[in-house]
């Protein structure tokens, strides 16, 4: 009769193993919960049983099993979780086939999936140990359409950089609404949070600026969705976190693009003053285009670190100006305009400025394309780059804090905890609650205005100093201790829990509609291990 092929000695292999794993899983045991991934024999390694399986599938693109060190790190180069493999998609149906094919291996498989977007992720989000990270990336540079007629929108790749968009929308005199400030990031990532920056008070979020998305499920279908069609799809993998489902296409909102940004920064010394004029601007329509702000705690010489871009209106007054080490307030505001309006644009300017109560000897000015404004964070990354700078430990913070509490906050954060701020920038800025989708997974606070606080740190590696890690990470829990104790209404953005029962608190009445949406789409917990909210082979329900 002669051998039988050694494809299918290969197979009978892998399913005799399989095989005894579901055995040995089905042994009675007083340790045993009802979802309890099974034990695997000492003998028979389960990420060669993986790797095996894995091997079978036929895709467009491919799997990597080795040299996959960039999967298993990230902008926060804090966790370094190595995966099994790393998919390469060239289409829709390779991450399809991948997530169906580790689905229905059930829980005799431990086998999670992980999207990776540009790896900006800070906490190990973005990562998979000993599971599959998908290459999102390998979807760049696929076909890019934009509409142009009178609801304006860009049909984009979730793999697609936010800063490719925008040159390719600018082509046609259109851009996105809504942004981040830092525009390397993409479109999957973002949206799986939030995406949020200084047009935040006016348009919302990006995930408030989204039509259509497309969507692979945990169970690895594939569904189109939107506020009219599988509707509770599109709103739970809308600030998600990866949890639902993986967004592999999205149908981005448009506008008319100005060509010019009039860039305007003035100081405070007193914080109810600062918070009063941002919640001013934030409130009419007829104000700045962007909004955001900065503190700076114990900063002497200030006004000469400052961009040398920008312009004092007074430069006597200026040059006089010594922040005497006290705790000063930025506000960052801008109005686009298009050259033809420079001399509207100044007049309204200059009428805006009069009701602020700023320090008047701070009032500096620039002008700068509108590219050059969006991608301002950009700059800075390459001389981080050049120095050496940009791959450090970077321990971020990010808190939404209720209006009602800000006040509270700042005394004890920005008077007490924190000490200087040579460790990063601390952006402070209000937006409006009704331009954010309450359907989305997203949980903020429940005030109609609440503030974004971002303590965007850099660790200098080996320092034992107080720009050292550990510090750093010790400052921040003091910050989250003060505010769990003392302001239960803030919530972390870009959260990062280590239980189960501190996710419940974070998504508060959200957490029951969370699992109810987990159990529809992603019922074995396959998806994004790294954000630490369900375990697979442990019942969440």
């Amino acid at each position: 009769m002669g051998l039988p092929p050694s494809g299918f000695i290969k197979q009978s292999i892998i399913f005799l193993k399989l095989y005894i794993i579901l055995y040995i899983s089905c042994i009675p045991d007083s340790t045993n919960h009802l979802f309890a991934a099974p034990t695997i024999p000492p003998h028979f390694g389960s990420s060669d049983i993986s790797s095996y399986e894995l091997q079978t599938l036929e895709l467009d693109g491919y799997l990597s099993f080795d040299n996959n060190h960039k999967a298993a790190t990230d902008f926060g180069n804090r966790y370094n979780l190595y995966p099994l493999a790393v998919l390469h998609p060239k289409s829709v149906s390779d991450i399809s086939n991948t997530i169906n094919h580790i689905f229905s291996m059930g829980y005799a498989s431990d086998l999670t999936v992980a999207a990776r977007g540009h790896g900006h992720s800070i906490q190990g989000q973005a990562q998979a140990y000993n599971g599959v990270v998908i290459n999102m990336e390998s979807f760049q540079g696929l076909e890019m359409k934009i509409n142009a007629g009178e609801l304006p929108y860009v049909d984009v790749s979730a793999g697609e950089l936010w800063i490719n968009i925008l040159h390719e929308t600018l082509k046609q005199g259109l851009a996105p609404k809504s942004w981040t400030d830092y525009l390397h990031l993409t479109v999957g990532g973002t949206l799986s949070n939030a995406g949020i920056s200084g047009q935040a008070f006016r348009h919302g979020p990006q995930i408030s600026n989204v039509y259509q998305l497309e969507v692979v499920t945990g169970k690895g279908e594939v569904f189109a969705c939107s506020e009219n069609q599988n509707a509770d799809l599109f709103h739970a993998v809308l600030g998600g976190l990866g949890q639902f489902g993986i967004i592999t296409r999205a149908r981005i909102s448009l506008e008319k693009a100005p060509k010019m940004v009039k860039w305007i920064r003035v100081l405070y010394s007193d914080f109810s003053k600062f918070t009063r004029d941002q919640e001013h601007l934030i409130s009419s329509n007829d104000q700045f285009d962007y909004i955001e702000g900065f503190v700076f705690i114990n900063r002497t010489g200030l006004l000469n670190n400052w961009r040398s871009s920008f312009n004092p209106q007074e430069p006597l007054q200026a040059s006089k100006f010594n922040s005497d080490g006290k705790v000063f307030y930025c506000l960052e505001i801008a109005k686009y305009f298009n050259p033809d309006e420079l001399d509207f644009i100044n007049k309204k300017v200059e009428s805006l400025l009069t009701g602020l109560n700023y320090i008047p000897s701070t009032l500096f000015t620039s002008e700068v394309t509108y590219l050059a404004f969006l991608d301002r964070v950009h700059v800075s990354e390459n001389k981080l780059r050049a120095k050496g700078l940009w791959e450090i430990p970077h321990p971020w913070l990010n808190l939404l804090i209720p209006r009602t509490q800000i006040h509270d906050f700042a005394q004890e954060v920005f008077g007490n905890i924190l000490k200087d701020t040579s460790n990063g920038p601390i952006i402070i800025y209000p937006v409006n609650k009704s331009k954010w989708n309450n359907k989305t997974s997203l949980a903020t606070p429940e005030e109609e205005v609440f503030y974004l606080v971002a303590f965007l740190s850099s660790a200098v590696p080996s320092s034992i100093r107080t720009d050292g890690l550990e510090h750093i990470l010790a400052q921040n829990q003091r910050i989250l201790d003060y505010c769990i104790e003392y302001l239960p209404g803030v919530k972390q953005y870009l959260p990062h829990y280590s239980s189960q029962e501190e996710w419940r608190a974070h998504f508060g009445p959200k957490w029951q509609t969370v699992l109810q949406r987990k159990s529809k789409y992603d019922p074995l917990a396959i998806l994004a291990p790294g954000q630490r909210i369900f375990q697979k082979g442990i019942s969440f329900l």
